[in-house]
């Protein structure tokens, strides 16, 4: 053996060992990766989740994973009109619509975003959101075969359970893929709707639900400088500004209420999904 064999058998187990550590050494980042299928691609393709920046691609919907997601507002804008269709022509009770959204919404977790292919439900969500909706209607699309909340210009449409038998099928159906446990660990793959991930989505609501505090109170301070200046006003003026001014506050104040009462419902459906 010549000297040039000698130096290669002396460093072959340093670079062995070299070569091992190096994708474990926390330099490596997970970066967004289209999930294809139904789902529109992300336009932060290759790069790492972040937070979205307000502008004309600032999430529609799905606000919860507004500070790190690799979505904006083509993935949310779908998410949106398919839980809307739901509410409506899909007739479903309140429950349905949550775990749905939250169902739509998982495309922009960043833990969803990061995996190669369509987002992985874990079966224990698919479970409650069969159970759910199972009286809520869709329908299939024609050309892509997906079952979705049934729309106006649907001409067929059925109840979840008439379609689909459980759960895994219903999720299944609509596009993702279903996952027995939260983690499959031979894949290292995370699947979204356990306990783990609905936790973290019910910690942030809860500091979304303290801000919206805060936002009430500008709310309640704007509405008192309001009707202040209302009350300066001459008389042939308070006329004319009593409805339009009535419409104002009654409606922001309203707004700021529905709002606070959907985050509430939206936070109990999350933890009793989480509990079963």
């Amino acid at each position: 053996m010549g000297k040039r064999g000698y130096f290669i058998l002396l460093f072959l187990p340093t670079l062995l060992v070299f070569c091992c550590l190096l994708p474990s050494s926390g330099g490596l980042k997970q970066v967004c990766k289209s999930s294809g299928g139904r789902f529109p691609p992300f336009l932060s393709e290759g790069n790492p989740p972040g937070k979205v920046a307000k502008g004309p691609r600032d999430l529609v919907f799905c606000g919860v994973f507004r500070k790190y997601t690799c979505c904006d507002v083509a993935q949310t804008y779908p998410a949106l009109v398919s839980v809307r269709k739901l509410a409506s022509t899909g007739q479903a009770n309140h429950e349905c619509l949550h775990l749905w959204e939250l169902l739509e919404c998982s495309i922009c977790d960043p833990r969803v975003g990061t995996q190669i292919g369509p987002p992985v439900i874990c079966t224990s969500f698919c479970d409650s959101l069969w159970k759910a909706c199972y009286d809520a209607f869709f329908s299939f699309d024609s050309k892509t075969q997906i079952l979705s909340p049934c729309g106006l210009e649907d001409i067929l449409c059925g109840a979840a359970g008439q379609w689909v038998s459980n759960g895994t099928e219903l999720c299944r159906s609509a596009g993702f893929i279903v996952q027995p446990s939260e983690y499959n660990v031979v894949e290292k793959q995370f699947c979204y709707g356990g306990k783990m991930s609905l936790d973290s989505i019910s910690e942030s609501w809860t500091k979304s639900s303290t801000s919206e505090l805060s936002r009430k109170t500008e709310i309640m301070s704007s509405l008192t400088n309001f009707q202040q200046w209302f009350k300066k006003q001459e008389i042939t003026q308070s006329i004319s500004w009593a409805v339009g001014g009535m419409v104002l506050t009654t409606g922001m104040y309203l707004n700021s209420r529905r709002k606070r009462y959907r985050q509430q419902q939206k936070h109990a459906a999350i933890i009793r999904a989480a509990r079963r």
